[in-house]
């Protein structure tokens, strides 16, 4: 079954949306989702990564959890920031911070984080993976931020993929 469908719920999301976007349940509507829904798993099944190891789950909900806080809280901080700015000019800046990750997911789990964290864009990685380049929308302490990245998003990660 596996061969036949790499991913069932891909193809179950792939096969609805069909049918939700031609608006029909005919026959050959049906046929030509399945056909869909069947084809694309396994035309990009050699594409997709290898799963991930996750060790730490205890790990991985602190992480979640934290993220959703610091998602809150500069959210906030960024609005201050720009609703300051004409009085107050901005002090968005480029930060190099030094990786100690190693392992794929564990670094695209780090773009994510960076991605979503407002004020903050993953910019750059270095090529032998040793740094990565982040731009800050408003920063006080080049410092003070690189250690809290590397505490509060690295460290969990590496202790959970690595």
């Amino acid at each position: 079954m596996k061969r036949l469908l790499p991913s069932p719920w891909l193809s179950f999301g792939l096969l609805a949306g069909w049918l939700l976007l031609t608006r029909s349940f005919s026959p050959g509507q049906w046929l030509l989702g399945a056909a869909v829904a069947v084809g694309l798993p396994l035309l990009m099944a050699p594409l997709r990564p290898r799963p991930g190891p996750l060790r730490r789950w205890g790990v991985l909900l602190g992480l979640v959890l934290r993220v959703g806080r610091d998602v809150l809280v500069s959210a906030t901080q960024v609005a201050a920031g720009v609703w300051r700015a004409p009085s107050r000019p901005l002090r968005g800046t480029f930060v190099v911070v030094p990786l100690d990750l190693h392992d794929v997911h564990a670094l695209a789990a780090l773009a994510m984080i960076t991605a979503v964290v407002p004020g903050t864009v993953w910019s750059e990685l270095a090529p032998d993976r040793s740094a990565l380049l982040i731009h800050v929308f408003d920063l006080d302490d080049e410092a003070a931020f690189i250690h809290h990245f590397k505490t509060d998003y690295e460290q969990p990660l590496k202790e959970i993929f690595e």
